[in-house]
């Protein structure tokens, strides 16, 4: 990168205050900078990291980024893997994301996946006595979910293993050492498994199972029409299975919110259009993930600024959902600012930003969105429960987050 105005932070590398400062890393730079940009060094290598709105917008539009070397190895094969969608660029990127467009991201596919979850959340929630950790319940009640929503019965899964298989790479994602090395062992067992399915699907043609998600991977083919090598296709049924299973954290903050937030829950049984709302300042006020990383594909100038190719670059999610150039008092947890929010693609980023269509924006934050209002409408109106004494607070240090205590439950009943 050449020399331009982005001021650089006078330390060596920022790797530690990254990991001690956690999602509010860039924020306090960003204010002692007194700019949406700074420069500085992540393990050993230069980066510049951004914020806001233009940033998102520099990030996610003109196919300036790719995603190699993006992000640690740690990170990196237990999110996405080689040869998944987010590893592509171009063509290539754009051909298989199409793919996950129509399997994941049209109406009748959000509705299913939200009925899915909301009738084995319902019938799980029958069974739970005593004192429950409602994290630790929603891994299997999620995993069922994204098992019906891709096409596998649930009756042939060991729900217990695959779980805690998926539910194990998303919380040693932000782990160094022998967490995060056991966390990426235990995934070959999941990729595996995978692998077989795939093959199975394979084996009954393409006339069988048609309008299924694994169906649809299953028999992709690139751009060339060659099928996807089936490591590369067990991958990307792994990369929907675990986002879905990923929402448990977010069905948490929103119980979390409701607990902090009694007048904003009495509003959520009293009228539906609350709902949309409340789940969407969920997603921008709590933390989910922290930053996102590219690689410069191209030369390109942003803001009289020059960049070259290869050069590191991160958009900062958690800080531009927390800009108060953005949010008027983003500290706050204020679900009317959604009453008439535009939907700008470049403000609200917890899952990336821009058009899902054709850029890198996760193709299944619809079907987040969903589950999110379902289990809105549930928590609030159609399960009851009490909330004992226990540890709520929820730390930035911490990669992903997460309640102390996991958000327990009990007194559990259903009208």
């Amino acid at each position: 990168m050449t020399d331009s105005g982005i001021p650089r932070l006078p330390v060596l590398d920022s790797t530690l205050g990254f990991l001690g400062d956690g999602y509010l890393f860039g924020t306090r730079r960003f204010d002692r900078v007194g700019g949406d940009a700074f420069r500085t060094r992540m393990m050993g290598r230069p980066v510049t990291i951004t914020r806001g709105a233009d940033a998102a917008e520099m990030f996610y539009s003109g196919g300036r980024f790719g995603r190699d070397r993006a992000m640690p190895t740690s990170v990196f094969h237990l999110l996405q893997d080689e040869g998944s969608v987010q590893s592509l660029s171009g063509h290539a990127h754009a051909h298989r994301k199409g793919m996950f467009q129509r399997a994941l991201g049209e109406e009748d596919a959000v509705q299913a996946v939200g009925d899915f979850f909301e009738r084995e959340l319902l019938e799980a929630a029958a069974g739970w006595h005593g004192r429950v950790v409602l994290y630790d319940e929603l891994v299997p009640v999620l995993t069922r979910t994204a098992l019906r929503w891709v096409g596998v019965m649930p009756a042939t899964v060991d729900i217990e293993q695959r779980g805690a298989e998926l539910i194990s790479m998303i919380d040693n994602a932000g782990t160094f050492g022998p967490a995060n090395w056991a966390a990426r062992a235990r995934r070959k067992g999941t990729e595996a498994w995978a692998a077989e399915l795939i093959e199975t699907w394979r084996a009954r043609g393409e006339g069988a199972e048609q309008g299924s998600i694994i169906a649809a991977i299953a028999h992709h083919a690139d751009p060339e029409g060659n099928p996807l090598p089936t490591d590369v296709a067990a991958v990307e049924l792994i990369n929907v299975l675990r986002p879905v299973v990923a929402v448990a954290r977010f069905i948490v903050f929103v119980a979390h919110a409701l607990r902090r937030h009694p007048t904003e829950a009495e509003r959520l049984r009293e009228d539906d259009d609350a709902v949309l709302p409340f789940v969407q300042e969920v997603r921008r006020f709590y933390p989910f993930f922290p930053v996102i990383g590219g690689t410069a594909r191209i030369p390109f100038s942003w803001h009289g600024e020059s960049f070259a190719q290869g050069d590191w670059v991160m958009l900062d999610l958690y800080g531009t959902n927390h800009h108060p150039a953005l949010w008027a008092e983003p500290e706050r947890f204020r679900p009317e600012r959604f009453a008439s929010w535009a939907g700008d693609p470049y403000t609200l980023v917890p899952q990336g930003a821009g058009d899902a269509d054709t850029g890198h924006r996760c193709p299944g934050e619809r079907a987040t969105i969903e589950l999110m209002v379902r289990a809105a409408r549930c928590l609030s109106r159609d399960i009851r429960y009490s909330i004992p004494e226990q540890d709520l607070r929820i730390s930035l240090q911490r990669f992903p987050a997460i309640p102390e205590s996991g958000f327990v439950i009990e007194d559990v009943t259903l009208p």
